[in-house]
């Protein structure tokens, strides 16, 4: 042909008659192929077809799969030359490739999505973190124990602490007391109402005798209802004691041994920060001092906290202490004079003082009436 109309250098792919490329063109094919390729197009979605303009033969690159073939489609290959496959190399860092879709070009670098968080390695982290802390405090603790390691005092309070341990020893102390004569009380009682019965049986039998038993009998009955009235007194007096003892007071030394372990915590991190800052400083220990430093401001509030909650508690734990237990002394003692001076009327007038009610015997026991 002597001229042949202009076409596109991305379209103008000449063959031989037998379909093959001519090898002066290689170069030119591969860079016209990845021009002409749509951005996000795989090899495997292309096929070369040629057409006949006359004498010319003309290379197309069409998209989409191989038709009028039942079998599944098979991707052409295509051997570009040295040069292109590096070109195409180069290009391979900024493909990200999704799971289960195709490749698809992008500038940057791989981007790597977060993994679902696992409930085993959560529940292992805090094992570890709990492990660590432990060992810390253990650490600590001996070290204090062999007097190698420091503690933190406050005098004040530490003074506060062990009064309130000491005074709780002798509440107990008293407490034990009693009960004791609570129960001695008791069996006096039912001894001298059971000597009341004997001797107005026997003032009922023996004529010759009978008004001596009658001012025994009568005197062993009067014992045994004041010394019920004591009793009840003094039941009120050991409940109202049990209860600052064993609740107001536990609750407090509660809170004193949470203060101590954070104190201890409080401590062992301190240890841990003070060490690091007298070791060398460089790009390895800055970070570790730095996460050092965070768990002990972390501890240290704690410890703060801690602190001011035991103070609180101590004040109003001694101001209800004065409290309950100069009304209890008073109890106990107008109670037990009255009783041994033999002046009924005063004792009766002390429970009355002190709302206490005496409860007859049987009266906590339901008729059958209402256990029906």
């Amino acid at each position: 042909m002597a001229q042949e109309s202009p076409k596109n250098s991305a379209a103008e792919i000449p063959v031989t008659s037998n379909g093959q490329l001519e090898d002066s063109h290689e170069h030119s094919f591969n860079r016209d192929l990845k021009r002409s390729l749509p951005v996000g197009l795989g090899l495997s979605e292309t096929k070369i077809t040629s057409h006949g303009f006359d004498s010319t033969k003309e290379g197309v690159i069409e998209a989409g799969p191989f038709p009028g073939s039942s079998a599944s489609p098979k991707s052409s290959v295509i051997s570009p030359s040295s040069a292109a496959a590096s070109r195409l190399a180069g290009q391979g860092c900024d493909l990200i490739i999704p799971t289960g879709g195709r490749a698809q070009q992008k500038s940057g670098p791989v981007v790597l999505a977060d993994e679902v968080k696992n409930p085993a390695m959560e529940k292992l982290e805090l094992v570890r973190k709990w492990s660590l802390n432990t060992y810390k405090c253990t650490r600590q603790i001996i070290s204090e124990k062999l007097g190698r390691g420091s503690r933190t005092v406050d005098l004040e309070l530490e003074a506060q602490i062990d009064i309130l341990r000491d005074n709780k020893k002798k509440y107990e102390n008293i407490l034990r007391l009693a009960q004791t004569l609570s129960t001695q009380l008791f069996q006096m009682v039912h001894t001298q109402r059971q000597l009341g019965d004997a001797f107005a049986d026997l003032s009922l039998k023996s004529l010759e005798l009978h008004e001596e038993f009658g001012y025994n009998a009568d005197t062993q009955k009067l014992l045994a209802k004041n010394g019920e009235t004591l009793l009840g007194a003094i039941n009120f007096f050991i409940a109202s004691v049990n209860t600052l003892v064993n609740k107001t007071i536990e609750d407090t030394l509660l809170t004193v041994k949470q203060y101590e372990s954070a104190r201890i915590e409080y401590d062992a991190y301190r240890t841990d920060l003070e060490e690091l800052n007298l070791g060398p400083r460089d790009a390895s220990t800055l970070p570790k001092i730095e996460q050092s430093q965070q768990l002990f401001q972390v501890h240290k509030e704690k410890y703060d906290k801690m602190r001011n909650d035991v103070s609180i508690k101590l004040k109003f734990l001694e101001e209800n202490k004065v409290k309950v237990l100069h009304n209890q002394l008073v109890l106990f003692h107008n109670a037990i004079a009255a009783y041994f001076a033999g002046n009924q009327k005063q004792l009766e007038q002390t429970l009355k003082q002190f709302h206490i009610k005496l409860k007859t015997p049987g009266a906590d026991a339901p008729s059958w009436l209402e256990e029906q």
